[in-house]
């Protein structure tokens, strides 16, 4: 096996920011970003519309890099993920999940209180905002 590509999106709507939970392994029960592979012969800007499409219905503006993953296995089952995270406008669409995804919550980088967050979630989120900034 080798490691997967994988994208997310940290994507900002009226100063607060979607986090979705997962449905299903990996990071069951976990809050995180949209996102998802990036197929063979895909760009990454391209993977992120289309799994933010998939998992959401959103249509987003893609600001820019704003870090970076890496998800090494943690049992013989689990997969290798570097995940790129960019940071992003909501344009358009109301949240309509996927069945990978099971709730979804839109509140400030700052409120994410105790929910069960996937590593690094809140790093990336604040690289993303400083980004979004004027």
């Amino acid at each position: 096996m080798h490691p997967q590509l994988a994208v997310s999106a940290a994507i900002f709507r009226d100063d607060k920011i979607l986090v979705v939970r997962r449905a299903r392994s990996p990071a069951e029960g976990f809050y995180s970003l949209p996102g998802g592979r990036v197929e063979f012969g895909e760009t990454l800007h391209a993977a992120l519309h289309r799994e933010v499409d998939e998992e959401t219905a959103l249509k987003i503006e893609i600001v820019g890099l704003a870090g970076w993953r890496e998800v090494l296995p943690e049992t013989s089952g689990g997969g290798h993920y570097l995940i790129m995270s960019f940071a992003a406008r909501w344009v358009s669409g109301e949240v309509v999940l996927n069945d990978e995804l099971d709730d979804f919550k839109w509140l400030a980088p700052d409120a994410l209180g105790d929910l069960k967050l996937t590593s690094g979630l809140p790093e990336v989120i604040e690289a993303a905002r400083r980004l979004l900034r004027p």
